[in-house]
Protein backbone atom coordinates (compact mmCIF):
# COMPACT_ATOMS: atom_id res chain seq x y z
CA UNK A 1 0.00 0.00 0.00
CA UNK A 2 1.12 3.94 -1.04
CA UNK A 3 2.37 5.29 2.69
CA UNK A 4 1.89 8.84 0.86
CA UNK A 5 -1.43 7.60 -0.26
CA UNK A 6 -2.30 11.41 -1.95
CA UNK A 7 -4.44 10.22 -4.56
CA UNK A 8 -4.85 6.48 -4.33
CA UNK A 9 -5.30 3.79 -1.38
CA UNK A 10 -5.09 0.62 -3.15
CA UNK A 11 -5.84 -2.74 -1.93
CA UNK A 12 -7.87 -2.28 0.79
CA UNK A 13 -11.13 -3.40 2.14
CA UNK A 14 -13.68 -0.37 1.29
CA UNK A 15 -16.93 0.01 3.25
CA UNK A 16 -19.53 1.16 0.24
CA UNK A 17 -23.49 0.41 -0.01
CA UNK A 18 -23.36 -1.04 3.26
CA UNK A 19 -20.81 -3.65 3.08
CA UNK A 20 -16.73 -4.09 2.12
CA UNK A 21 -15.65 -4.54 -1.19
CA UNK A 22 -11.98 -4.70 -1.81
CA UNK A 23 -10.18 -2.74 -3.97
CA UNK A 24 -8.48 0.91 -4.66
CA UNK A 25 -10.14 3.98 -4.09
CA UNK A 26 -9.24 7.33 -6.10
CA UNK A 27 -9.35 10.78 -5.12
CA UNK A 28 -9.73 14.06 -6.92
CA UNK A 29 -7.59 16.88 -7.11
CA UNK A 30 -10.55 18.64 -5.82
CA UNK A 31 -10.85 16.22 -2.35
CA UNK A 32 -13.77 14.00 -3.38
CA UNK A 33 -13.86 10.14 -4.57
CA UNK A 34 -13.41 9.89 -8.27
CA UNK A 35 -13.83 6.34 -8.51
CA UNK A 36 -13.78 3.20 -6.42
CA UNK A 37 -12.13 -0.02 -8.23
CA UNK A 38 -13.03 -2.83 -7.21
CA UNK A 39 -10.48 -6.12 -7.54
CA UNK A 40 -9.84 -9.47 -6.44
CA UNK A 41 -8.40 -9.77 -2.73
CA UNK A 42 -4.93 -10.65 -1.63
CA UNK A 43 -4.68 -12.88 1.57
CA UNK A 44 -2.40 -9.42 2.86
CA UNK A 45 -5.27 -7.02 1.93
CA UNK A 46 -7.12 -7.09 5.92
CA UNK A 47 -7.52 -2.99 6.39
CA UNK A 48 -10.99 -1.68 6.71
CA UNK A 49 -11.67 1.64 4.95
CA UNK A 50 -14.39 3.23 6.54
CA UNK A 51 -16.09 6.76 5.96
CA UNK A 52 -14.86 9.31 8.90
CA UNK A 53 -16.82 9.91 11.71
CA UNK A 54 -19.14 12.78 12.22
CA UNK A 55 -19.36 14.08 15.89
CA UNK A 56 -22.34 15.93 16.73
CA UNK A 57 -21.78 16.69 20.13
CA UNK A 58 -18.00 18.24 20.96
CA UNK A 59 -16.33 20.81 23.39
CA UNK A 60 -13.53 22.19 22.44
CA UNK A 61 -13.49 24.34 24.82
CA UNK A 62 -12.18 27.55 23.05
CA UNK A 63 -12.33 30.37 23.37
CA UNK A 64 -11.98 31.30 27.15
CA UNK A 65 -11.63 27.85 28.60
CA UNK A 66 -8.10 26.76 26.87
CA UNK A 67 -6.30 25.78 29.93
CA UNK A 68 -8.74 22.70 29.32
CA UNK A 69 -8.12 22.12 25.75
CA UNK A 70 -8.44 24.06 22.47
CA UNK A 71 -9.27 23.51 19.09
CA UNK A 72 -5.76 22.35 17.81
CA UNK A 73 -5.34 20.02 20.05
CA UNK A 74 -8.94 18.48 20.37
CA UNK A 75 -8.86 17.94 16.45
CA UNK A 76 -5.87 17.19 16.69
CA UNK A 77 -7.34 14.04 18.97
CA UNK A 78 -10.08 13.45 16.60
CA UNK A 79 -8.36 13.26 13.73
CA UNK A 80 -6.34 10.44 15.72
CA UNK A 81 -9.21 9.11 16.06
CA UNK A 82 -10.65 8.65 12.81
CA UNK A 83 -13.35 11.56 13.16
CA UNK A 84 -13.30 13.97 9.80
CA UNK A 85 -15.93 16.32 11.36
CA UNK A 86 -17.39 17.48 14.24
CA UNK A 87 -20.50 20.01 15.30
CA UNK A 88 -18.64 22.32 18.23
CA UNK A 89 -21.16 23.02 21.37
CA UNK A 90 -21.71 26.49 22.20
CA UNK A 91 -20.94 26.83 26.13
CA UNK A 92 -17.67 28.48 25.69
CA UNK A 93 -16.44 32.09 27.51
CA UNK A 94 -18.00 33.96 25.53
CA UNK A 95 -20.92 31.86 25.10
CA UNK A 96 -22.12 31.06 21.43
CA UNK A 97 -24.93 32.98 21.91
CA UNK A 98 -24.42 36.28 20.10
CA UNK A 99 -23.54 37.07 16.28
CA UNK A 100 -20.44 38.52 17.32
CA UNK A 101 -19.17 35.23 19.78
CA UNK A 102 -20.59 33.18 16.19
CA UNK A 103 -18.02 35.56 14.04
CA UNK A 104 -15.08 34.79 16.63
CA UNK A 105 -15.39 31.53 17.12
CA UNK A 106 -15.89 30.78 13.46
CA UNK A 107 -12.60 32.75 12.79
CA UNK A 108 -10.93 30.49 15.28
CA UNK A 109 -11.91 27.12 14.30
CA UNK A 110 -10.95 28.37 10.40
CA UNK A 111 -7.62 29.02 11.49
CA UNK A 112 -6.73 25.75 13.71
CA UNK A 113 -8.95 23.18 13.41
CA UNK A 114 -7.79 20.19 11.87
CA UNK A 115 -10.73 18.58 10.88
CA UNK A 116 -13.74 19.76 9.23
CA UNK A 117 -16.20 21.66 11.60
CA UNK A 118 -19.86 23.30 12.41
CA UNK A 119 -21.13 25.13 15.53
CA UNK A 120 -23.82 24.96 17.20
CA UNK A 121 -25.92 28.11 18.34
CA UNK A 122 -27.02 28.26 22.37
CA UNK A 123 -30.62 29.78 23.14
CA UNK A 124 -31.16 31.30 26.31
CA UNK A 125 -34.43 33.15 27.09
CA UNK A 126 -33.05 36.41 25.87
CA UNK A 127 -31.87 35.66 22.16
CA UNK A 128 -34.67 34.04 20.50
CA UNK A 129 -35.64 36.42 18.49
CA UNK A 130 -32.50 37.09 16.83
CA UNK A 131 -31.56 33.95 16.60
CA UNK A 132 -34.71 32.52 14.61
CA UNK A 133 -34.38 36.22 12.53
CA UNK A 134 -30.95 35.12 11.84
CA UNK A 135 -30.05 31.33 11.12
CA UNK A 136 -33.92 29.95 11.83
CA UNK A 137 -35.61 30.35 8.20
CA UNK A 138 -34.73 29.00 5.17
CA UNK A 139 -34.21 32.55 3.63
CA UNK A 140 -32.04 33.41 6.55
CA UNK A 141 -29.04 35.60 5.96
CA UNK A 142 -26.73 33.99 8.20
CA UNK A 143 -28.52 30.31 8.24
CA UNK A 144 -24.94 28.35 6.81
CA UNK A 145 -22.82 29.68 9.66
CA UNK A 146 -24.35 27.49 12.20
CA UNK A 147 -25.75 23.57 12.33
CA UNK A 148 -28.37 24.22 14.60
CA UNK A 149 -29.65 25.41 18.07
CA UNK A 150 -28.76 23.79 21.23
CA UNK A 151 -31.15 24.36 24.77
CA UNK A 152 -29.50 23.22 27.95
CA UNK A 153 -33.03 22.47 30.03
CA UNK A 154 -31.27 21.74 32.52
CA UNK A 155 -28.07 23.21 33.58
CA UNK A 156 -24.11 22.29 32.76
CA UNK A 157 -21.02 23.59 32.09
CA UNK A 158 -21.39 27.10 30.54
CA UNK A 159 -24.59 28.17 32.22
CA UNK A 160 -26.81 28.54 29.66
CA UNK A 161 -30.25 27.24 31.52
CA UNK A 162 -33.27 27.92 29.54
CA UNK A 163 -36.46 26.80 31.46
CA UNK A 164 -39.18 29.25 29.95
CA UNK A 165 -41.77 26.38 28.58
CA UNK A 166 -43.33 29.21 26.17
CA UNK A 167 -40.01 30.57 24.75
CA UNK A 168 -39.23 26.76 24.19
CA UNK A 169 -42.85 26.26 22.84
CA UNK A 170 -41.60 29.67 20.52
CA UNK A 171 -38.47 28.09 19.56
CA UNK A 172 -39.98 24.87 18.65
CA UNK A 173 -42.46 26.54 16.95
CA UNK A 174 -40.42 29.00 15.27
CA UNK A 175 -37.94 26.73 12.93
CA UNK A 176 -37.12 23.93 10.98
CA UNK A 177 -33.45 23.99 11.78
CA UNK A 178 -32.37 20.95 14.56
CA UNK A 179 -32.58 21.94 17.95
CA UNK A 180 -30.70 19.61 20.01
CA UNK A 181 -31.54 19.74 23.91
CA UNK A 182 -29.86 18.73 26.98
CA UNK A 183 -32.42 17.33 28.60
CA UNK A 184 -32.67 17.21 32.70
CA UNK A 185 -35.21 18.90 34.98
CA UNK A 186 -33.31 21.62 36.99
CA UNK A 187 -35.96 21.64 39.97
CA UNK A 188 -35.92 17.62 40.16
CA UNK A 189 -31.68 17.75 40.38
CA UNK A 190 -32.12 20.43 42.63
CA UNK A 191 -34.47 18.83 45.22
CA UNK A 192 -32.62 15.77 45.13
CA UNK A 193 -28.88 17.42 45.37
CA UNK A 194 -30.72 18.94 48.58
CA UNK A 195 -31.62 15.84 49.68
CA UNK A 196 -28.34 14.07 49.37
CA UNK A 197 -26.39 16.99 51.10
CA UNK A 198 -28.59 16.97 53.81
CA UNK A 199 -28.37 13.29 54.29
CA UNK A 200 -23.76 13.71 54.31
CA UNK A 201 -24.30 16.49 56.56
CA UNK A 202 -21.51 18.57 55.32
CA UNK A 203 -19.46 15.81 54.04
CA UNK A 204 -18.62 15.53 50.28
CA UNK A 205 -21.23 13.53 48.44
CA UNK A 206 -19.71 10.36 47.15
CA UNK A 207 -19.29 10.38 43.19
CA UNK A 208 -22.07 7.03 43.23
CA UNK A 209 -24.73 9.56 44.32
CA UNK A 210 -24.29 11.58 41.15
CA UNK A 211 -26.41 9.64 39.12
CA UNK A 212 -29.27 9.88 41.88
CA UNK A 213 -28.96 13.16 41.77
CA UNK A 214 -29.06 13.58 38.24
CA UNK A 215 -31.59 10.82 38.24
CA UNK A 216 -33.37 8.88 35.83
CA UNK A 217 -36.73 11.16 36.84
CA UNK A 218 -34.91 13.92 36.14
CA UNK A 219 -33.98 13.36 32.56
CA UNK A 220 -36.75 11.78 31.88
CA UNK A 221 -39.14 14.59 33.18
CA UNK A 222 -37.85 17.08 30.63
CA UNK A 223 -37.29 14.85 27.63
CA UNK A 224 -41.36 13.42 27.86
CA UNK A 225 -42.26 17.47 27.73
CA UNK A 226 -40.00 17.98 25.08
CA UNK A 227 -40.53 15.22 22.63
CA UNK A 228 -44.37 15.80 23.18
CA UNK A 229 -43.87 19.49 22.29
CA UNK A 230 -41.89 18.37 19.45
CA UNK A 231 -44.79 16.44 18.16
CA UNK A 232 -47.47 19.39 18.86
CA UNK A 233 -45.41 21.82 17.01
CA UNK A 234 -43.45 19.44 14.15
CA UNK A 235 -39.88 20.86 15.38
CA UNK A 236 -36.87 18.89 14.36
CA UNK A 237 -35.91 17.89 17.75
CA UNK A 238 -32.57 16.14 18.44
CA UNK A 239 -32.25 14.54 22.19
CA UNK A 240 -28.58 14.73 22.92
CA UNK A 241 -26.81 11.93 25.46
CA UNK A 242 -29.84 9.67 25.92
CA UNK A 243 -28.66 7.91 29.38
CA UNK A 244 -32.25 5.74 30.10
CA UNK A 245 -34.00 3.12 29.52
CA UNK A 246 -36.99 4.97 30.00
CA UNK A 247 -35.99 7.62 27.09
CA UNK A 248 -35.73 5.29 24.57
CA UNK A 249 -39.44 4.39 24.99
CA UNK A 250 -40.33 7.96 23.40
CA UNK A 251 -37.83 7.47 20.60
CA UNK A 252 -37.82 6.02 17.17
CA UNK A 253 -41.53 7.11 16.27
CA UNK A 254 -41.41 9.68 14.22
CA UNK A 255 -38.98 11.28 11.77
CA UNK A 256 -38.30 14.57 13.47
CA UNK A 257 -37.32 12.91 16.50
CA UNK A 258 -34.00 11.80 17.08
CA UNK A 259 -32.14 10.48 20.18
CA UNK A 260 -28.33 10.37 20.37
CA UNK A 261 -26.18 8.31 22.57
CA UNK A 262 -22.81 8.60 23.64
CA UNK A 263 -19.94 6.51 23.65
CA UNK A 264 -19.20 6.84 27.43
CA UNK A 265 -22.80 5.84 28.16
CA UNK A 266 -22.67 2.63 26.16
CA UNK A 267 -18.97 1.41 27.56
CA UNK A 268 -19.24 2.26 31.58
CA UNK A 269 -22.51 1.97 34.31
CA UNK A 270 -22.82 3.02 37.84
CA UNK A 271 -19.94 0.22 38.86
CA UNK A 272 -17.44 1.98 37.21
CA UNK A 273 -17.77 4.60 39.85
CA UNK A 274 -15.93 2.63 42.08
CA UNK A 275 -13.00 2.21 39.93
CA UNK A 276 -12.83 5.10 38.25
CA UNK A 277 -14.60 7.78 40.08
CA UNK A 278 -14.88 11.26 39.05
CA UNK A 279 -12.96 10.32 35.97
CA UNK A 280 -16.65 9.10 34.51
CA UNK A 281 -18.67 12.18 36.30
CA UNK A 282 -20.71 13.74 33.04
CA UNK A 283 -24.10 15.25 32.84
CA UNK A 284 -26.14 13.63 32.44
CA UNK A 285 -24.63 11.01 34.58
CA UNK A 286 -23.73 7.28 33.94
CA UNK A 287 -26.82 5.54 35.02
CA UNK A 288 -27.55 1.60 35.69
CA UNK A 289 -25.92 -1.69 33.74
CA UNK A 290 -29.91 -2.28 33.19
CA UNK A 291 -29.67 1.29 31.14
CA UNK A 292 -26.48 0.69 29.30
CA UNK A 293 -27.49 -2.20 27.83
CA UNK A 294 -31.32 -0.96 27.14
CA UNK A 295 -28.93 1.96 25.13
CA UNK A 296 -26.95 -1.03 23.40
CA UNK A 297 -29.91 -2.34 22.25
CA UNK A 298 -31.30 0.74 20.99
CA UNK A 299 -28.40 0.86 18.87
CA UNK A 300 -30.07 -1.49 16.26
CA UNK A 301 -33.82 -1.56 17.13
CA UNK A 302 -33.92 1.80 15.23
CA UNK A 303 -34.63 4.10 18.36
CA UNK A 304 -31.26 5.35 18.72
CA UNK A 305 -30.21 7.36 15.48
CA UNK A 306 -26.54 8.53 16.05
CA UNK A 307 -23.55 8.12 18.36
CA UNK A 308 -21.49 11.59 19.52
CA UNK A 309 -18.75 11.68 22.05
CA UNK A 310 -19.95 15.09 24.06
CA UNK A 311 -15.94 15.24 24.22
CA UNK A 312 -15.71 17.37 26.95
CA UNK A 313 -12.25 17.49 28.72
CA UNK A 314 -11.24 19.38 31.81
CA UNK A 315 -7.98 19.15 33.66
CA UNK A 316 -7.66 16.36 36.69
CA UNK A 317 -7.58 19.19 39.20
CA UNK A 318 -10.90 20.04 37.91
CA UNK A 319 -12.13 16.69 38.78
CA UNK A 320 -11.42 17.18 42.48
CA UNK A 321 -14.29 16.14 44.55
CA UNK A 322 -17.31 14.40 44.87
CA UNK A 323 -21.07 14.09 43.21
CA UNK A 324 -21.88 17.87 43.80
CA UNK A 325 -17.84 19.45 43.09
CA UNK A 326 -16.11 17.64 40.78
CA UNK A 327 -16.18 18.92 36.76
CA UNK A 328 -18.83 16.20 34.84
CA UNK A 329 -17.28 15.67 31.45
CA UNK A 330 -14.96 13.77 30.08
CA UNK A 331 -12.07 13.26 27.28
CA UNK A 332 -13.10 10.72 24.40
CA UNK A 333 -12.59 11.47 20.85
CA UNK A 334 -9.95 9.65 20.21
CA UNK A 335 -11.13 6.34 21.44
CA UNK A 336 -14.60 6.51 20.38
CA UNK A 337 -14.46 4.46 17.26
CA UNK A 338 -12.22 2.32 18.81
CA UNK A 339 -14.53 1.36 21.63
CA UNK A 340 -17.34 1.15 19.28
CA UNK A 341 -15.70 -1.11 17.30
CA UNK A 342 -15.04 -2.98 20.30
CA UNK A 343 -18.57 -3.36 21.08
CA UNK A 344 -19.38 -4.61 17.52
CA UNK A 345 -16.82 -7.22 17.89
CA UNK A 346 -18.37 -8.10 20.62
CA UNK A 347 -21.82 -8.52 18.62
CA UNK A 348 -23.57 -6.02 20.33
CA UNK A 349 -23.66 -4.06 16.80
CA UNK A 350 -22.34 -4.86 13.37
CA UNK A 351 -20.47 -3.12 11.39
CA UNK A 352 -23.04 -1.37 9.09
CA UNK A 353 -24.26 -0.18 12.03
CA UNK A 354 -21.25 1.54 13.53
CA UNK A 355 -21.30 3.19 10.04
CA UNK A 356 -24.82 4.28 9.72
CA UNK A 357 -24.70 5.26 13.50
CA UNK A 358 -21.25 7.52 13.81
CA UNK A 359 -21.23 8.96 9.86
CA UNK A 360 -23.99 8.18 7.66
CA UNK A 361 -27.04 9.28 10.04
CA UNK A 362 -25.28 12.57 11.52
CA UNK A 363 -24.59 13.69 7.94
CA UNK A 364 -27.96 13.46 7.05
CA UNK A 365 -29.06 14.73 9.83
CA UNK A 366 -27.42 17.86 10.03
CA UNK A 367 -27.25 18.51 6.11
CA UNK A 368 -23.88 17.86 5.43
CA UNK A 369 -23.52 17.22 1.88
CA UNK A 370 -21.53 14.53 0.39
CA UNK A 371 -20.58 13.36 3.62
CA UNK A 372 -20.71 10.42 6.12
CA UNK A 373 -20.31 7.91 2.98
CA UNK A 374 -18.19 6.04 1.15
CA UNK A 375 -19.52 6.92 -2.78
CA UNK A 376 -18.12 8.73 -5.98
CA UNK A 377 -18.49 12.24 -6.17
CA UNK A 378 -18.46 12.36 -1.95
CA UNK A 379 -15.88 13.94 0.28
CA UNK A 380 -12.91 11.66 0.86
CA UNK A 381 -13.32 11.93 4.67
CA UNK A 382 -11.79 8.41 5.45
CA UNK A 383 -10.47 6.72 8.00
CA UNK A 384 -8.28 3.00 7.90
CA UNK A 385 -8.64 0.57 10.15
CA UNK A 386 -6.71 -2.04 11.20
CA UNK A 387 -8.76 -5.05 12.65
CA UNK A 388 -6.24 -7.21 13.30
CA UNK A 389 -3.59 -4.96 15.68
CA UNK A 390 -4.25 -3.86 18.99
CA UNK A 391 -4.66 -0.30 20.28
CA UNK A 392 -3.97 0.16 24.49
CA UNK A 393 -4.62 3.51 25.83
CA UNK A 394 -1.70 5.25 28.04
CA UNK A 395 -0.55 8.75 28.64
CA UNK A 396 2.00 8.78 26.09
CA UNK A 397 -0.74 8.45 23.00
CA UNK A 398 -3.30 10.63 24.63
CA UNK A 399 -3.65 13.79 22.21
CA UNK A 400 -6.15 15.54 24.30
CA UNK A 401 -4.86 19.01 26.01
CA UNK A 402 -5.98 17.45 29.53
CA UNK A 403 -3.69 14.48 29.24
CA UNK A 404 -5.66 11.89 30.68
CA UNK A 405 -8.50 9.36 29.55
CA UNK A 406 -10.69 7.23 31.12
CA UNK A 407 -9.93 4.68 28.91
CA UNK A 408 -6.33 4.73 30.09
CA UNK A 409 -5.02 0.90 30.26
CA UNK A 410 -7.67 -0.43 27.95
CA UNK A 411 -6.44 -2.64 24.87
CA UNK A 412 -9.10 -1.99 22.06
CA UNK A 413 -8.10 -4.64 19.59
CA UNK A 414 -8.39 -2.62 16.30
CA UNK A 415 -5.98 0.13 15.15
CA UNK A 416 -6.17 3.92 13.14
CA UNK A 417 -3.92 4.09 11.15
CA UNK A 418 -4.64 7.01 9.09
CA UNK A 419 -6.93 9.54 8.39
CA UNK A 420 -8.40 11.96 5.23
CA UNK A 421 -9.76 15.10 5.60
CA UNK A 422 -11.09 16.46 2.13
CA UNK A 423 -8.68 13.82 0.78
CA UNK A 424 -5.76 15.27 2.55
CA UNK A 425 -4.24 12.69 4.67
CA UNK A 426 -3.91 14.69 8.03
CA UNK A 427 -0.77 14.99 10.16
CA UNK A 428 -1.73 14.45 14.06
Amino acid sequence: MDENLSKVISDVNIFTEGHLVHGNLVVGADGRIAEIQQTPCTKESTCWLLPGVIDAHVHFREPGLTQKADIASESRAAAAGGVTYVLDMPNVKPTTTTPEALAEKHRLFKEKCLVNYGLWYGITVNNIDEALALYGQPDSPHRDEICGFKVFLGSSTGGMLMNDQQKLRQLFAGTQRVVGIHSESEDIIRQNADHYREMFAGQEVPVEYHPKIRSNEACMATTRMAVALAKETGAQLHVCHITTADELQLMGETPNITGEVCVSHLWFCDEDYQRLGTRIKCNPAIKTVQDREALRRGLTDGRIFSIATDHAPHLMSDKQGGALRAASGMPSIQFSLLAILELCKQGVLPLNKVVELMSQHPAERFGLAGRGEIRVGNYADLVLVDPNATTTVSKENILSKCGWSPFEGTTFSHRILATWVNGKKVNY
